[in-house]
């Protein structure tokens, strides 16, 4: 199953052979007697924050994070942390930069692409209080604590309101054309007095149950187009999936998938789906999403594309 998640895909393995070093048993860390190794580290454009080697790449020094596994070729993965390699014990820590040299310039761009990314997600992290504001569905949905309602079994409520008039623009008229969207604001039974924790815990609450009132609505819709069962739903706060699915017909589901706009969500439901039938990212499993989602392609690059909020 795929891992469609907002972290970088890792890079094909480079295959190795053995070499005539002696074998490693643990990976020696740059360290000089008498400097702490974050000082060392520290002129490192890219550094992952348990970074135990540097290597050169173009211009730019990479710190990254080296694991002995047994497995029988290097293999690395950038993601929001930077660059973590795995490597086979036998293979010396020469062959292991010149692995990361030959692949260099994927390195770099996926290195700057995941911080990037990681910039505007910083930019977008919702701060908990009331007028907190947060994507839903794709649109902004404004946070407004209600006291006066308990709002029992439930948490909170979701109200929907058409603004009176056409938004205005400089010089007081709105564009010809132009759509009125309809403004949301989730209503949730606290006092103002509540704190960021108490306010980010109801809304999560409320979005778990409306989450999993939303995508049990699209499995039941896909499903039969898709010639499959779904057995069960589970939702997950998974970091870095967006979804699985088991050939038993279990599904999970990540629910903040909710900040996305319905078509994003109906791919990542119809993807799940569809490995019911095709347990693999073969052709025929593409195939197979394509024939109830045909943007599939476009749909899951916005998904990779649009970090969802920090909380």
């Amino acid at each position: 199953m795929e891992n469609i998640a907002n972290a970088v895909p890792a890079a094909p393995a480079i295959p190795t052979a053995p070499v005539a070093d002696p074998p490693a048993t643990r990976t020696p860390a740059i360290h000089t007697p008498g400097v702490p190794l974050p000082s060392l580290l520290s002129p490192a454009e890219f550094r992952h924050p348990q970074a135990n080697r540097e290597v050169l790449l173009g211009d730019a020094v990479v710190g990254y994070a080296l694991v002995r596994a047994r497995r029988r070729t290097i293999g690395f993965t950038v993601g929001a942390d930077g660059l973590a390699v795995r490597a086979p014990s036998w293979v010396t820590l020469s062959a292991v930069d010149a692995a990361l040299r030959e692949k260099g310039d994927w390195i770099l761009r996926k290195l700057s692409e995941a911080r990037e990314r990681q910039q505007r997600m910083e930019g977008g992290r919702i701060v908990w209080a009331h007028g907190a504001v947060l994507p839903y569905l794709g649109e902004p949905l404004t946070v407004v604590l209600d006291p006066s309602h308990g709002f029992t079994g439930k948490g909170g409520a979701l109200v929907s309101a058409a603004p009176s008039s056409a938004p205005q623009v400089p010089g007081g008229a709105a564009p010809e054309g132009s759509a009125v969207a309809e403004a949301r604001s989730l209503h949730i039974g606290l006092p103002h007095s509540a704190s960021p924790a108490q306010i980010r815990d109801a809304v999560q609450a409320w979005l778990m149950r409306d989450a999993r009132r939303h995508f049990t609505a699209r499995l039941d819709h896909f499903a039969p187009l898709l010639g499959v069962r779904w057995a069960s739903l589970r939702l997950s706060s998974a970091q870095t999936r967006w979804g699985s699915a088991k050939a038993d017909g279990s599904i999970r589901l990540n629910w903040r998938l909710l900040h996305y706009r319905p078509a994003i969500i109906d791919y990542v439901v119809a993807h799940e789906l569809a490995h019911l039938r095709v347990m693999d990212h073969s052709p025929r499993f593409w195939d197979t999403v394509a024939t109830v989602v045909p943007d599939y392609a476009q749909l899951r690059g916005h998904l990779r594309d649009e970090p969802a909020p920090l909380w």
